[in-house]
């Protein structure tokens, strides 16, 4: 039920807002015809507060990201739009099947590429503040997108986050990175045709560095008495260091490649090991939780014929509620290690924390945030 003060407070931000957007250069006319009808949404700030991402375990977001559904009707849209498909990673050097695995993840192939007005979106995520910033940015951006005449204001529609299109660009990023692929002068995510939203995507990656032929990561296996506290995104070292160290692919094989990489431990050192490569940092511009790079990472894999990951998970853990990840920042603080602020996300400042925490404990510093871990801050 709508609740009468935010309507009021949310016309009144608006209100507020209208100046500073027609200053930016957006026509009194765009605005006015693109709020029309815009409304607060506070379903929209709950799921802000609770993105599947952040608040699932990843094995069970996993399960569902690369389920073998996922996987089958993925290799069908590789077919159906493989001369497309090559022709944009001829182009922008981006392999088809990471592109395809985006598409996947962001709209199931384009099946649902949601429904919700952008512009009230957008507007209800800056009148609440948490991002008021960046939503007011995006807001901007989405005016823009609109005067530009490319999308019609019944077909600028999207996710509650304020993306659209087929792989969900957000409105910055659609004027930074998006291309005319198909050539008919408009850089048209929206259409049913995705060849637009799929070379837009691949400009985008390439864009932050996509490296052909470099993984986005590796499955390992860690050696008996490995040092704990060199994992986390923050430690990069050679690949013939870590093969040194006795790091090796969950076949036993030799470490692929060179370059630099990382030992990432999602959850924790009872759970899968990765080798990340620079290609898992290009991926996090599109969305930075790990959950949802490793899926789009090993959703190519699979798409490429690879197995699914070998290590299991610690499934009987549970997901820490957003007070139970508050708490645990506010206990490491108190107690002497820095997370770098109370904000609910597990991010690698806090990880650093609860690695110091558990060292000095005795305790295998892998940086995994639990309950258990939870219960010794207590």
């Amino acid at each position: 039920m709508l609740d009468v003060a935010s309507q009021a407070g949310f016309e009144a931000w608006v209100a507020a807002f209208r100046p500073r957007a027609l200053a930016a250069g957006i026509s009194a006319a765009t605005f006015d015809a693109a709020f029309a009808g815009a409304r607060f949404d506070p379903k929209i700030v709950e799921k802000d507060r609770n993105q599947n991402e952040f608040t699932k375990t990843i094995w069970t977001y996993l399960d569902s990201a690369v389920s073998e559904d996922r996987v089958i009707r993925g290799r069908e849209a590789l077919a159906q739009h493989r001369r497309t498909l090559d022709r944009i990673e001829e182009e922008y050097g981006v392999e088809k099947e990471v592109v395809v695995a985006i598409w996947g993840l962001e709209s199931a192939y384009g099946t649902y590429r949601g429904d919700t007005p952008l512009i009230g979106a957008l507007a209800t995520l800056a009148y609440d503040g948490r991002r008021r910033g960046f939503f007011e940015g995006e807001l901007l951006a989405a005016l823009q997108i609109l005067q530009s005449g490319v999308v019609s204001p019944d077909r600028f529609r999207g996710s509650w986050a304020g993306a659209s299109g087929h792989t969900q660009f957000m409105p910055s990023s659609y004027l930074a990175r998006a291309v005319d692929f198909s050539g008919d002068g408009k850089k048209d995510i929206w259409s049913d045709d995705p060849a637009d939203s799929l070379a837009s995507t691949a400009a985008y990656l390439a864009g932050f560095g996509w490296t052909k032929g470099m993984p986005w990561g590796v499955e390992v296996i860690l050696p008996e008495g490995f040092d704990y506290t060199q994992t986390s995104e923050r430690v990069k070292k050679p690949v013939d260091i870590w093969q040194q160290a006795g790091v090796r692919t969950a076949t036993g094989d030799d470490l692929p490649g060179d370059g630099i990489a990382s030992v990432l431990l999602p959850a924790g050192a009872q759970g899968a090991a990765f080798l990340i490569f620079p290609n898992f940092q290009v991926i996090e511009r599109y969305n930075t939780a790990d959950a949802y790079v490793i899926a789009v990472g090993h959703l190519a894999d699979r798409l490429r014929g690879a197995d699914p990951f070998r290590s299991d998970w610690p499934r009987e853990d549970r997901a820490l509620t957003l007070e139970e990840r508050i708490e645990l920042q506010q206990r490491l603080t108190a107690a002497g290690f820095d997370t770098g602020g109370i904000d609910g996300r597990i991010g690698p400042k806090t990880i650093a924390a609860v690695q110091a925490f558990q060292a000095s404990l005795a305790m295998v510093p892998d940086g995994y945030a639990n309950l258990r871990l939870l219960s010794r801050l207590r």
